[in-house]
């Protein structure tokens, strides 16, 4: 079996770095040499590139961009926002603009300067941009901009983005055909130098011929970062002298009236970019094999697909040429040159044509040999075969992975002499173990805090339509949300919809951006078709799917409430989670508006889907990660307030999760099973997880998290531990190093591939990285691709293709476990490095029972990689315990890999690279020296502190107890919630379970274990005392003090969130209403525990209660249900006897939520105890308190429990 090329390592060495005084401002101001850019600030150089020639030159122009953001040109804004002071100097203009059609409207006015006779500058080149589905939307815009024609000194680049692989789409989009329907020359480059190069080719063709030039954009090129050499792209590009132009010229002109002059000039333009191409071409020869009888053509980055499949095959360019294979890249890829093409076919008996997505190279190669006569017009293959197999398809990406195959078969084919055929096997998707953790994904999913959280939810028996936006993830969270729709389109098929339906009435989500970019005309046709329809404006301050921009305007809720006004809608109400800030204000809005707080909005709703025509509701509340990102720049209040749950108290019921939909609300395994934390790193102090209904929530005022353990370290001791750390070989040798990094959206981890990029690229090596994201900024899948080499030549295509990698950085093992990321892994070669923590899924926000099966995932890289090639590190631990914020895990990661000396960049490079990055630079130096120590001195990091770490709350976690501890540890738990005596009862049962398993099974097993925690758990009941005294115990100002600087009641105080069954009673069945109760309520508390003797007895005055006769009557139903299995218990029975036992689990909660679950219980219970031939036993009690749920279907009237809401 033949291994493709890979990386070596050398010994290291402490050569200086090649660019030691590089700055990140390079990218955009240096004039030679390499640099280290993205695709997006490429298109930003293009402008700037593009005025300095100019000026050069002696023109006086100016510059102007417009369009709309969008994957993958998402980041194209804020790009240029940050460049502004350069654009400004440049005199080039930035105009933001409402929508895709709008900004194509403005780069046309751009090419009318040159004939204005007041105009101040000579000229002015304009730049569109606009994902696919824009340049759709601006199709009318565009093509007549292009009929129109550019300014001799102007020009205009139509920058389209394309998503090929529907990352980050609606459905996948390819801009070529559209572009070449409207006669627009389109130029496709493979790489970023190209994308450069390319851009400033586009505008002087644009100039000469007066068309608009087409700039092809995809993530490979745009979203990715990599280096480029300044001086090796070519700007000189001169204008053809024996062309001659029609009469009127090519351009711009006043008047040009409707005509079908505009239909001939368009030809005249395109034989003008024929002429200019021939002088001036980016085609490419890249083996002109004057004999040869076969050829291949490439296009864009599919050239780099072909380049990179040759590496993997172990065959070069030379050798093909040699054995008589030309090959021929285009750049132009409409209109082709053929002239050029001429030359390519001669003598060839096929072709082969090469490029992703549809043939837009390979028609015109047929349709220019159509008519040739049969012995010179050659074969020429690309998406079929000639006998119309399907080939290179034209569905999908294009991968070195897929033209392998293909590639191998046909060179065999032709020249046995090259056959690699043997090699496919190794170098194609190979088998991913399939276990429990088949079904685990990263999903993306709103960010904790988001308002979409609250403002998605519709009342029952109703459902919402999906729109453009974050908001669209409601439709995959069980929220009645469906449907899909363009943007700007939202609404309007329910008005033909609503025609042929029983339902009379939907809501649809629409958001702000969305709104102001054209929904608001969607409302207008809503309201003139007279649909019954409630527009939900989801007013969040931001464009938040694209990374939080401004909305492109002037907005406000007022003033999105007065346009709605104007079109005729029925009725308007505002949802805010600060409504009180209208008071006073309220003549700004329609008369008859209406304000509520969130907590309103079921009712709300309710009332507007009894209205008729079109309605609106502005939900108004501030997008989480834009707080989050301007509380950082203190531009937003910062609430001196955070939440905390006493895991004692907590059920782990996860209605906290349900409430508030939230991720930073994560399980946490304890003694008692699993509970609830806050991940207070993540935490955007949204607070409506405390509408849970659940005691065990406190706010936490005027406190400042736990600093950091490392400013206890002794410095000169960790220095020293650290320095006497060995370093990592180096890179050495000509092949690519892979690194393929994989995390969770929203956390940091795409720094990871920036940072050893960028450390590539100061030791002057060649490096790129691409990371795809697509909606992962919200919580989903991270795929960064990182890739770096000695020589430019060595690196091919972005992306790590399959078998490809050399490390998997596994930061997240869920997305690390994913097949995109383990075909890239190689047996017995790649090595996988994992962070073992189980970062929560969306599936735990509503299931407090989910499992990510850790070591499933586990199971399956550890199969990928093959034995001894994986390696475990618990990052978000070390992060939480050494850096006092989870945050820095990532950068652990990289240097725990890096030791391990699986990233071949020097230590010097990174850290340079970590302070080019300005970002949290101490801290993430001191992630990447924790890491380190991690992997080559683990004791150090807690040898080297001053004082004691602190030890893990929760050991051992239920599951890791041997029966006896875990009966142990139940005994003493009943012994302090009641007395010795009430343990004893206890153990006795126990013992009478564990005697009747013996005689089955031999010794005590599963039935045994599920007894103890299950009727510990009932014996247990968190009654008013119990809360009470779990509030009492040291443990709960221990746990703040872990949490929090100082202690409570000196440094900081408490308030409780509870339902005091004297004064939140619910009316008429309904939920207790929740009250905010003050620190004096904690002693109250302590007073209140020592006063359980009374519990059971004639002076519990809360024992008398449904709910607490429900809970004591439980316990002797188990004990009866269980003796009653273990009468007939064999070794067939065992199981259901085990699952019998294992039902209380779900009985979990407080109040309607318990009750609710043990509804559901009661029906398991009755499956099972079929099954086992057995009648459970329901008291009366409980058979009152399931009457009286099935009655009221809410909670128990007249029960006082301690809660939250």
């Amino acid at each position: 079996m033949n291994a493709p090329m890979r990386a070596t390592l050398a010994t290291p060495t402490a050569n200086p770095l090649a660019h030691p005084d590089y700055q990140l401002s390079d990218a955009l101001t240096a004039r030679r040499g390499q640099i280290f850019l993205t695709g997006t600030q490429a298109l930003v150089r293009i402008l700037l590139m593009q005025r300095q020639l100019d000026a050069e030159r002696g023109l006086n122009t100016a510059g102007f961009i417009s369009g709309y953001r969008g994957s993958p040109l998402g980041g194209v804004d804020q790009q240029l926002w940050k460049a502004k002071k350069l654009l400004d100097a440049a005199n080039v203009k930035f105009l933001p603009a409402i929508n895709e059609e709008l900004g194509g409207t403005a780069v046309m006015g751009t090419q009318r300067v040159e004939a204005d006779p007041e105009r101040t500058v000579e000229g002015v080149f304009g730049m569109w941009y606009g994902k696919g589905p824009g340049v759709d939307r601006a199709g009318d815009a565009l093509k007549h901009g292009n009929a129109y024609g550019a300014s001799r000194h102007g020009g205009v680049l139509v920058v389209a983005g394309d998503d090929h692989g529907c990352v980050s789409s609606s459905m996948p989009h390819q801009s070529d055909f559209t572009m070449m329907s409207w006669s627009m020359p389109v130029l496709n480059p493979a790489d970023i130098g190209e994308l450069v190069e390319f851009g400033l080719y586009g505008y002087a063709l644009s100039r000469f011929s007066g068309a608009w030039a087409g700039l092809k954009a995809i993530s490979e090129t745009v979203e990715s970062r990599g280096t480029v050499d300044l001086d090796k792209i070519r700007t000189d590009w001169a204008e053809p002298q024996d062309y001659v132009a029609p009469a009127g010229g090519l351009h711009n002109r006043w008047p040009d009236l409707p005509s079908l002059a505009l239909e001939a000039r368009l030809a005249d333009k395109l034989d003008a970019v024929r002429a200019f191409s021939r002088v001036n071409s980016i085609d490419k020869w890249i083996a002109p094999a004057p004999h040869a009888d076969i050829g291949i053509v490439t296009c864009g980055k599919a050239h780099l697909d072909l380049m990179e499949t040759l590496r993997r095959l172990d065959i070069t360019v030379s050798d093909l040429e040699a054995a008589g294979v030309r090959i021929y890249k285009v750049g132009l890829s409409f209109p082709l040159d053929m002239s050029r093409l001429d030359a390519f076919v001669s003598g060839l008996r096929e072709i082969l044509v090469i490029e992703e997505k549809g043939p837009v190279v390979e028609q015109q190669i047929k349709q220019y040999l159509y008519n040739r006569t049969a012995g010179t017009r050659p074969i020429v293959l690309g998406k079929t075969d000639a006998d119309g197999r399907a080939l290179l398809s034209a569905l999908g990406e294009l991968r070195p992975s897929r033209v392998l195959p293909v590639f191998a078969e046909w060179l065999a084919k032709h020249r046995p002499t090259l056959d690699r055929r043997e090699r496919v096997v190794d170098l194609v998707a190979h088998e991913i173990l399939s276990n429990a953790a088949d079904g685990v994904r990263r999903v993306p999913y709103f960010c904790s805090g988001c308002p979409h959280n609250t403002s998605t939810k519709v009342p029952e028996g109703s459902i919402a339509q999906a729109g453009i936006g974050c908001h669209f993830m409601a439709s995959w969270m069980d929220r009645d949300t469906t449907g899909l729709i363009q943007m700007g389109g939202e609404g309007v098929d329910w008005a033909a919809h609503s025609h042929f339906t029983k339902r009379p009435h939907v809501f649809q989500n629409l958001g702000d951006g969305t709104y102001f970019h054209s929904g608001l005309l969607a409302i207008r046709q809503a309201v003139a078709s007279k649909a019954n329809i409630t527009y939900k404006i989801l007013y969040n301050d931001a464009v938040a799917m694209t990374g939080g921009q401004p909305v492109d305007g002037s907005i406000s809720v007022p003033q999105i409430a007065r346009q709605v006004e104007a079109e005729g809608i029925a009725k308007l109400v505002v949802v805010s989670d600060e409504p009180e800030k209208y008071i006073g204000h309220e003549g700004q809005f329609p008369k008859g508006t209406t304000f509520h707080h969130r907590s309103e909005l079921d009712a709300v709703q309710r009332e507007l889907r009894e209205i008729p025509g079109a309605t609106v509701l502005i939900y108004d509340q501030t997008c989480a990660a834009e707080k989050r990102r301007r509380r950082k720049k203190n531009e937003f209040p910062n609430p001196d307030r955070r939440l905390f749950i006493n895991e004692a108290v907590c059920e782990g019921c996860g209605d906290c999760g349900v409430a508030s939909n939230c991720l930073s609300v994560e399980p946490v395994e304890t003694a008692l099973g699993r509970k609830r934390r806050i991940d207070q790193s993540s935490c955007n102090k949204d607070f409506s997880c405390v509408n849970g209904f659940c005691p065990s929530f406190v706010s936490v005022k005027g406190a400042q998290l736990k600093k950091a353990l490392a400013a206890a370290f002794d410095q000169a001791a960790f220095e020293h531990r650290l320095n006497a750390l060995p370093q990592p070989a180096a890179l050495a040798g000509d092949a690519p190093f892979d690194i393929m990094v994989t995390g969770v959206g929203g956390t940091g981890v795409v720094t990871i591939g920036a940072l050893i990029t960028m450390a590539a690229h100061l030791e002057g090596k060649s490096a790129s990285v691409l990371d795809f994201m697509g909606f992962a900024q919200k919580g989903g899948a991270v795929l960064s691709f990182v890739r770096f080499a000695n020589t430019p030549q060595a690196l091919n295509q972005v992306r790590i293709d399959t078998q490809q990698a050399d490390v998997l950085l596994a930061c997240d093992m869920v997305v690390g476990a994913s097949a995109d990321a383990l075909q890239t892994v190689r047996r017995d070669r790649t090595r996988v490095v994992v962070n073992t923590h189980a970062i929560p899924n969306a599936t735990f926000v509503q299931n407090p029972d989910a499992s990510l099966h850790a070591d499933a995932l586990l199971a399956k890289m550890r199969h990928a990689a093959g034995n001894g090639k994986l390696d475990t590190c618990d990052a978000q631990a070390l992060a939480q315990r050494f850096l006092g914020d989870t945050m820095g895990s990532n950068i652990i990661m990289l240097g725990y890999a890096w030791q391990l000396g699986l990233v071949p960049v020097s230590l010097h490079a990174l850290q340079r690279a970590i302070e080019l990055n300005n970002v949290a630079v101490p801290m993430n130096q001191l992630a990447l020296a924790i890491g380190r120590l991690a992997a080559g001195d683990p004791s150090a990091l807690t040898e080297t502190t001053a004082k004691a770490a602190h030890a893990p709350m929760h050991a051992p976690v239920a599951d890791d107890m041997t029966f006896d501890a875990l009966v142990a540890h139940r005994v003493e738990l009943l012994t302090q919630y009641q007395s010795a005596a009430y343990a004893a009862q206890f153990t006795a049962f126990v013992k009478q379970v564990v005697d009747a398993e013996t005689r089955v099974a031999g010794a005590p097993g599963r039935l045994s274990r599920a007894v103890a925690q299950q009727l510990s758990r009932l014996m247990a009941y968190k009654d008013e005392y119990e809360v009470a005294r779990l509030y009492a115990q040291s443990a709960f100002a221990d746990a703040l003090g872990e949490a929090f600087e100082g202690k409570p009641g000196r440094d900081f105080r408490l308030e409780f969130h509870m339902a005091p069954p004297l004064i939140a009673r619910g009316k008429d069945g309904a939920v207790p209403k929740k009250v905010t109760i003050g620190p004096w309520l904690w002693p109250v508390l302590r007073g209140m525990a020592k006063l359980r003797g009374l519990r059971g007895g004639a002076l519990d005055v809360f024992g008398y209660t449904l709910e607490r006769r429900m809970e004591r009557q439980l316990i002797a139903d188990y004990r009866t249900t269980i003796e009653r299995a273990l009468a007939g218990l064999t070794a067939d029975t065992l199981a259901d006897a085990v699952a019998l036992a294992e039902v209380p689990a779900k009985i979990r909660g407080y109040g309607h939520v318990k009750l609710a679950n043990l509804a559901m219980a009661k029906r398991v219970e009755a499956t099972i105890a079929a099954r086992l031939g057995v009648t459970p036993a329901t008291g009366d009690a409980v058979e009152q308190a399931l009457a009286h749920a099935r009655h009221t279907g809410k909670s128990l009237k007249g029960i006082p429990v301690v809660t939250a809401r």
